[in-house]
């Protein structure tokens, strides 16, 4: 792996050079200024440059950009490739890894070089912030939970973020402890076919190897019968949440339940379980996942919504008027805190309302909403940029413009299944930097450059 070393002062590669698959993960040594990116603006430079330097003017009139007081590390959408996550804190230079290290993972001590890394003396004062989005796709789910989880032990100072794909398993795993009732008894199968990887990897190594993990689990029909929303929810579920969610979005989740609903047996077969050996799979994550003596009950335990350093707020996706107007009026705490409540209390609520939109808002005329007077709040509460993932880059990250309000754009598509499916070879590696000394730095193993954006010179 080369790391971008001259072009960057003070940057901290790692000591020793990697071993295995991440060897062939080249990075950027030079650097180019980061500008809009091309779709909806002009592909002129100068017209790219002069809009940007509009809307860093702007949100300075209402308050001076400020800075985070650590050099902070944002990383998101690993989805469960730990190999991807681990070269991306390598080429962050937070890490280093001994030449002695090898990838060879031992079920017994469940180690393997993904957690045995150490921090370097940079890793050891940065702030790490993971965007969501940890979960599925794979090819490593378990391993990518205990990586992070090693960073967190090693001493890292990580701040996790909620992302769809996250807050879709833990709806589904506390749904099933609810009585059936018409607003969450679908959350369980909602998230199929995308939760199978990590369902799978649970069930061979906590279920199959384990005769007990049987014991007590209800029979096939039974089991079909607690995981499948019942017939009445066809009908339930529309007459519960009108008034709550459009006709247009509930006619468009009845049809998406039914294709899910349908198809829910077959993609348990696929990967090798029955609804016996599913539902035991379910428990097993809940006693993982929801138990305070689980063994990833950190993980949700410790998430959060949003974070804000300097002047920079910390999504999975993006913002709303109401969420705008929410932080504009009691702040990010506030914003975590009905988080917390709604996951806790209110399932339905969380997951079709306004909290949740800031982990799957895509823009898009179907999402809630940001309109000028959204990003004004925001504005003169001091935010000035949104950094997100949930939008996945091929060619590295990307700034963006929606409504005047700056989006630094971080999931540059991480895991190896989704980058096979992309056109995108080898294994992923990326971090966007935001520097005390004033820069934001994108770099990515998909593009030739390192992208610098330091809105000091669009201040002058």
């Amino acid at each position: 792996m080369t790391l971008l070393t001259s072009a960057l002062p003070n940057w901290q590669p790692p000591a020793t050079e990697p071993v295995g698959e991440w060897a062939d993960t080249e990075l950027p040594l030079r650097t180019e200024t980061w500008l809009l990116g091309k779709p909806g603006h002009s592909d002129n430079e100068i017209e790219r440059a002069k809009e940007l330097r509009e809307a860093v003017q702007r949100a300075a009139s209402h308050r001076p950009w400020q800075w985070p007081k650590r050099r902070t590390l944002f990383f998101s959408d690993p989805h469960a490739d730990a190999d991807a996550f681990v070269a991306s804190l390598l080429a962050a230079g937070a890490i280093t890894l001994g030449q002695n290290q090898s990838k060879t993972h031992s079920k017994k001590k469940k180690t393997s070089a993904t957690t045995t890394f150490k921090l370097t003396r940079a890793g050891r004062r940065a702030r790490f912030i993971i965007g969501g989005d940890c979960l599925d796709k794979g090819p490593s789910n378990l391993d990518l939970l205990r990586s992070l989880k090693y960073l967190i032990d090693t001493g890292g100072d990580v701040k996790l973020l909620a992302g769809n794909h996250d807050m879709r398993l833990l709806v589904g795993l506390r749904s099933l402890d609810d009585e059936p009732h018409p607003l969450t008894e679908h959350l369980f199968v909602r998230m199929s076919p995308k939760a199978m990887p990590l369902l799978q990897e649970v069930y061979e190594e906590f279920v199959a190897p384990r005769s007990k993990a049987m014991k007590g689990i209800p029979e096939e029909a039974e089991c079909r019968r607690r995981l499948l929303p019942r017939d009445s929810w066809y009908t339930q579920f529309p007459e519960q949440a009108a008034g709550l969610l459009s006709e247009e979005a509930l006619e468009r989740e009845v049809e998406r339940l039914h294709k899910k609903a349908s198809h829910f047996e077959k993609h348990c077969n696929d990967a090798g379980m029955g609804m016996r050996e599913i539902y035991a799979t379910a428990k097993v994550c809940q006693k993982l996942f929801l138990h305070p003596k689980g063994e990833f009950y950190w993980f949700f335990d410790g998430m959060k919504l949003a974070h804000k350093s300097g002047s920079f707020l910390f999504v999975h996706a993006g913002l709303d008027d109401s969420i705008a107007a929410l932080i504009a009026e009691k702040g990010i705490g506030c914003l975590n805190k009905l988080y917390r409540k709604q996951i806790r209390k209110d399932l339905f609520t969380f997951y079709y309302g306004t909290v949740a939109n800031t982990m799957r808002t895509k823009y898009r005329p179907v999402d809630m909403p940001l309109s000028d007077i959204g990003v004004a709040r925001v504005h003169r509460k001091g935010i000035h940029a949104v950094v997100h993932g949930h939008r996945n880059r091929l060619d590295g990250q990307r700034l963006m413009l929606r409504q005047g309000l700056l989006h630094v754009e971080g999931d540059t598509t991480l895991d190896r299944h989704s980058r096979k499916k992309e056109g995108l070879s080898g294994i992923g590696a990326s971090v966007t930097v935001i520097e005390p000394s004033g820069r934001v730095i994108g770099i990515s193993n998909d593009y030739p450059f390192a992208k610098v954006f330091e809105p000091e010179e669009y201040l002058r």
